[in-house]
């Protein structure tokens, strides 16, 4: 058996368990969140989705990310969603069948916002003028 070490700060990739238990706690917790189940006024204004959940390697933690629909609050969607950490974690403990209910902790997923960014600097006149005619999708050959 090979054991590969990893140098201090270097992230090994998450084990297919950890994926798939991440996978169904995201779907546990979707499903709650899609049934309003969940009877806070402030999940419920800010309709909450669940786009990943990550699990550490001994499934005892799981970082749930988080964003609010319609570009609700992130601080405060964290925040309600903090105040149901018991009982949501009891729920995915219902849910999943695991030997341990793993701790829940919620983070605003900013993917979406930095990918905005990103696409918006892509389209900015600056860059454009850099890439030349080509990005515009001009051609010289065209009649």
């Amino acid at each position: 058996m090979s054991h590969r070490s990893n140098a201090p700060g270097e992230a090994r990739a998450p084990s297919q368990r950890q994926l798939r238990v991440g996978e169904l706690i995201r779907h546990a917790l979707a499903e709650l969140l899609s049934r309003g189940e969940i009877f806070d006024d402030e999940v419920i204004r800010l309709m909450i989705t669940v786009p990943e959940v990550r699990v550490s390697p001994d499934l005892r933690n799981a970082t749930v990310y988080i964003t609010p629909l319609g570009g609700g609050d992130p601080k405060a969607a964290e925040k309600a969603m903090e105040r149901n950490k018991r009982w949501l974690r009891g729920q995915v403990a219902h849910k999943i069948n695991l030997k341990f209910a793993p701790e829940l902790t919620f983070r605003y997923d900013d993917r979406f916002e930095e990918s905005a960014r990103i696409d918006n600097l892509l389209h900015s006149p600056e860059v454009a003028q850099d890439l030349g005619p080509e990005a515009k999708g001009e051609d010289d050959d065209t009649v």
